[in-house]
């Protein structure tokens, strides 16, 4: 059976559905957090620009960041992420990192 779409159109649908599995979108949920290095570092995806931030998680322009984010209205989905990579990673210090940006009133509203 003959196809009417052209190969390029096929190739850049294949292309699209090969991105579909990774750890950046989940059934179509939006990640905020890409965890690096064992939890040291993350890239951070930033809605509100378009940008996605490398950076250490014990920095001061991460917390800066993820507050950007929660002023935003994202903060119960950020703070679920980290609770989630915490309990998938849990030697990798993200409970330390949710409290660090609680004490720094990032999650208050």
């Amino acid at each position: 059976m003959a196809s009417n779409t052209s190969k390029t159109a096929r190739a850049s649908v294949r292309a699209g559905q090969a991105g579909q599995g990774g750890a950046l979108s989940v059934l179509g949920e939006f990640k905020y957090l890409i965890p690096l290095n064992g939890g040291k570092h993350a890239y951070v995806r930033n809605l509100t620009n378009g940008k996605t931030a490398h950076l250490r998680t014990d920095s001061e322009a991460f917390v800066e960041e993820i507050r950007v984010l929660a002023a935003a209205g994202h903060a119960a989905k950020i703070r679920a992420e980290i609770n989630g990579l915490n309990a998938a990673h849990p030697g990798d210090g993200w409970d330390a990192t949710e409290k660090r940006l609680v004490e720094a009133g990032v999650f208050e509203a």
